[in-house]
């Protein structure tokens, strides 16, 4: 397939080639909205790792179920869709249940819920950074607001596809937005404006490589001439709003 077609094919065309046998354009629909997915995991499982891990499930979950498909959302707010409770599930499976809100109705904030984890040497380095500072803040947002921030604040998100999402209320993701904001300082917010959008990157190599295994995991489950006609196109991991730019 040629560059400028790989750019321009929508994701419904996607879905319906994958869907008749072009398995190997499924990577397009991985890289297209990688970095998508990944935020809005981890807006929810605080941990890279454990995010990636969580978006190789979402991207398989996905194309098991790709004939369910049936257009009533766009192909990005399914996805999402799919990868934000694939999150909520291994939380669920991992921990128990902890208030939001203390017994005079302060907010507790997220940081204060969860067991500190261990940093790998790549995000202890990136922490001085001014990006890293904002992703320490929104952590700290208890979780059913980190994640309407993410969708609205970090990915874009309007705030009826933020919850069609999520599958909330218009008002309730208002509400939520609203919140999330007062819990982040004042200066932190003006300083940091233009820089939210870069939190949470995931392109390049960390993209690639949950391509490859979503791929592997793929070809290994098909049968005959499937598993060996996978199309493979080089397509970089790009944002979908660096593609509209």
């Amino acid at each position: 397939m040629r560059l400028e077609e790989c750019r321009t094919i929508s994701d419904l065309d996607l879905v319906t080639r994958v869907r008749a046998g072009e398995t190997g354009l499924y990577e397009m629909l991985m890289r297209r909205y990688n970095q998508r997915l990944f935020r809005v995991i981890r807006s929810v499982v605080t941990n890279d790792g454990e995010a990636e891990d969580v978006l190789q499930e979402a991207w398989v979950r996905a194309y098991e179920h790709l004939d369910q498909f049936e257009g009533r959302a766009s192909v990005a707010t399914w996805l999402t869709r799919i990868a934000y409770y694939e999150a909520l599930a291994r939380t669920r499976n991992t921990r128990r249940w902890t208030p939001l809100e203390k017994p005079g109705g302060e907010i507790v904030a997220e940081a204060d819920l969860r067991q500190t984890t261990s940093e790998t040497p790549e995000i202890q380095a990136m922490r001085g950074q001014l990006g890293r500072v904002l992703q320490a803040a929104v952590d700290a947002l208890p979780e059913t607001y980190r994640s309407v921030f993410v969708l609205r604040a970090v990915e874009q998100l309007s705030t009826s596809q933020t919850a069609e999402c999520l599958e909330l209320s218009e008002e309730a993701v208002k509400t939520r937005l609203h919140r999330s904001r007062a819990l982040l300082r004042r200066d932190l917010e003006s300083r940091l404006g233009p820089a939210i959008r870069k939190a949470y990157a995931f392109l390049g190599p960390r993209c690639d490589r949950i391509v490859m295994g979503v791929l592997g995991r793929i070809s290994a489950s098909s049968v005959g001439s499937q598993a060996s006609n996978v199309l493979r196109p080089a397509v970089p991991c790009r944002s979908r709003n660096s593609e509209q730019m």
